[in-house]
Protein backbone atom coordinates (compact mmCIF):
# COMPACT_ATOMS: atom_id res chain seq x y z
CA UNK A 1 0.00 0.00 0.00
CA UNK A 2 1.70 3.12 -0.86
CA UNK A 3 1.73 6.19 1.17
CA UNK A 4 -0.74 8.94 0.39
CA UNK A 5 1.27 12.16 -1.10
CA UNK A 6 0.69 15.08 0.47
CA UNK A 7 1.37 18.03 -1.96
CA UNK A 8 1.33 21.66 -0.90
CA UNK A 9 -1.53 23.31 -2.80
CA UNK A 10 -3.85 20.92 -0.58
CA UNK A 11 -2.62 21.47 3.18
CA UNK A 12 -2.36 25.50 1.54
CA UNK A 13 -6.20 25.40 0.82
CA UNK A 14 -6.54 23.48 4.25
CA UNK A 15 -4.88 26.48 5.60
CA UNK A 16 -6.98 29.03 3.91
CA UNK A 17 -10.21 27.56 5.01
CA UNK A 18 -9.21 27.11 8.33
CA UNK A 19 -8.36 30.71 8.94
CA UNK A 20 -11.95 31.70 6.68
CA UNK A 21 -13.80 29.37 9.52
CA UNK A 22 -12.00 31.28 12.29
CA UNK A 23 -12.84 34.83 10.77
CA UNK A 24 -16.38 34.04 10.29
CA UNK A 25 -16.84 32.18 13.57
CA UNK A 26 -15.43 35.79 15.19
CA UNK A 27 -17.53 37.67 12.72
CA UNK A 28 -20.73 35.86 14.20
CA UNK A 29 -19.17 36.09 17.31
CA UNK A 30 -19.37 39.72 16.99
CA UNK A 31 -22.61 40.40 15.70
CA UNK A 32 -24.09 38.20 18.60
CA UNK A 33 -22.25 40.85 21.05
CA UNK A 34 -23.33 43.72 18.99
CA UNK A 35 -26.86 42.35 19.59
CA UNK A 36 -26.86 41.55 23.23
CA UNK A 37 -25.51 45.28 23.86
CA UNK A 38 -26.88 46.96 21.08
CA UNK A 39 -28.33 49.61 23.68
CA UNK A 40 -25.29 50.25 25.70
CA UNK A 41 -23.06 50.37 22.49
CA UNK A 42 -25.78 52.52 20.37
CA UNK A 43 -25.58 55.33 23.70
CA UNK A 44 -21.67 55.17 23.40
CA UNK A 45 -21.29 55.34 19.86
CA UNK A 46 -23.54 58.08 19.11
CA UNK A 47 -22.38 59.85 22.15
CA UNK A 48 -18.94 60.02 20.40
CA UNK A 49 -19.55 60.16 17.35
CA UNK A 50 -20.91 63.79 18.03
CA UNK A 51 -18.32 64.31 20.72
CA UNK A 52 -15.95 64.04 17.58
CA UNK A 53 -17.69 66.44 15.47
CA UNK A 54 -18.33 63.39 13.33
CA UNK A 55 -22.20 63.23 13.17
CA UNK A 56 -24.86 66.81 13.90
CA UNK A 57 -28.00 65.96 14.47
CA UNK A 58 -31.46 67.47 16.05
CA UNK A 59 -31.86 64.33 17.95
CA UNK A 60 -29.75 62.20 18.99
CA UNK A 61 -32.06 59.96 20.83
CA UNK A 62 -33.64 59.01 16.99
CA UNK A 63 -29.84 58.63 16.07
CA UNK A 64 -29.50 55.93 19.08
CA UNK A 65 -32.66 54.43 17.92
CA UNK A 66 -31.62 54.10 14.48
CA UNK A 67 -28.17 52.87 15.21
CA UNK A 68 -29.70 50.25 17.97
CA UNK A 69 -31.85 48.63 15.38
CA UNK A 70 -29.27 48.43 13.60
CA UNK A 71 -27.14 46.47 15.87
CA UNK A 72 -30.08 44.42 16.70
CA UNK A 73 -30.45 43.20 13.04
CA UNK A 74 -26.40 42.66 12.56
CA UNK A 75 -27.17 38.83 13.43
CA UNK A 76 -29.44 38.33 10.60
CA UNK A 77 -28.15 40.45 7.91
CA UNK A 78 -27.57 38.58 4.40
CA UNK A 79 -23.91 37.46 3.92
CA UNK A 80 -24.41 39.16 0.24
CA UNK A 81 -26.20 42.22 1.45
CA UNK A 82 -23.19 42.85 4.24
CA UNK A 83 -20.53 42.01 1.40
CA UNK A 84 -22.39 44.74 -0.70
CA UNK A 85 -22.49 47.25 2.20
CA UNK A 86 -18.70 46.88 3.14
CA UNK A 87 -17.41 46.66 -0.44
CA UNK A 88 -16.65 50.60 -0.52
CA UNK A 89 -14.56 50.48 2.53
CA UNK A 90 -13.03 47.16 2.77
CA UNK A 91 -9.46 48.60 2.28
CA UNK A 92 -9.84 51.69 4.42
CA UNK A 93 -7.64 50.18 6.87
CA UNK A 94 -5.59 46.99 7.51
CA UNK A 95 -7.30 45.02 9.85
CA UNK A 96 -10.86 45.94 9.56
CA UNK A 97 -13.30 45.38 12.30
CA UNK A 98 -16.56 44.44 10.13
CA UNK A 99 -18.84 45.70 12.67
CA UNK A 100 -16.99 48.73 12.12
CA UNK A 101 -16.70 48.96 8.66
CA UNK A 102 -20.32 48.01 8.91
CA UNK A 103 -21.26 51.36 10.64
CA UNK A 104 -19.02 53.03 8.68
CA UNK A 105 -21.45 52.87 5.54
CA UNK A 106 -24.58 53.09 7.80
CA UNK A 107 -23.41 56.46 8.69
CA UNK A 108 -21.79 57.74 5.17
CA UNK A 109 -24.66 56.25 3.22
CA UNK A 110 -27.76 56.26 5.20
CA UNK A 111 -27.62 58.05 8.20
CA UNK A 112 -26.61 61.31 6.18
CA UNK A 113 -29.84 61.14 4.65
CA UNK A 114 -31.80 60.94 7.80
CA UNK A 115 -34.12 63.73 8.70
CA UNK A 116 -32.93 64.23 12.18
CA UNK A 117 -28.90 64.52 11.23
CA UNK A 118 -27.76 67.97 9.83
CA UNK A 119 -24.57 67.06 8.35
CA UNK A 120 -21.98 64.54 8.91
CA UNK A 121 -18.37 65.58 8.74
CA UNK A 122 -14.97 63.72 7.86
CA UNK A 123 -13.73 61.78 5.35
CA UNK A 124 -14.03 58.18 5.60
CA UNK A 125 -11.37 56.79 7.55
CA UNK A 126 -12.30 59.61 10.18
CA UNK A 127 -15.23 58.12 10.34
CA UNK A 128 -14.15 55.09 10.77
CA UNK A 129 -12.02 55.47 13.42
CA UNK A 130 -14.34 57.04 15.56
CA UNK A 131 -17.00 54.25 15.38
CA UNK A 132 -14.10 51.47 15.80
CA UNK A 133 -13.08 53.33 19.16
CA UNK A 134 -16.16 52.55 20.62
CA UNK A 135 -17.13 49.09 18.83
CA UNK A 136 -13.29 47.71 18.82
CA UNK A 137 -14.65 46.02 22.27
CA UNK A 138 -16.55 43.58 20.02
CA UNK A 139 -13.03 42.09 18.97
CA UNK A 140 -12.22 41.41 22.96
CA UNK A 141 -14.76 39.62 24.31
Amino acid sequence: MAKPSISANRSTDKTIRAIDRKREQERKKMFQQARDHSELLATKLVQRLIDKGVIETTSPQAIREVVEEHLKRLPTIDDFDLQMKLAPVRTLVQDPNAVSLYFTQIIVEDLVNHQDVTDVYGADLDVYLAVDSVLKVLRRQ
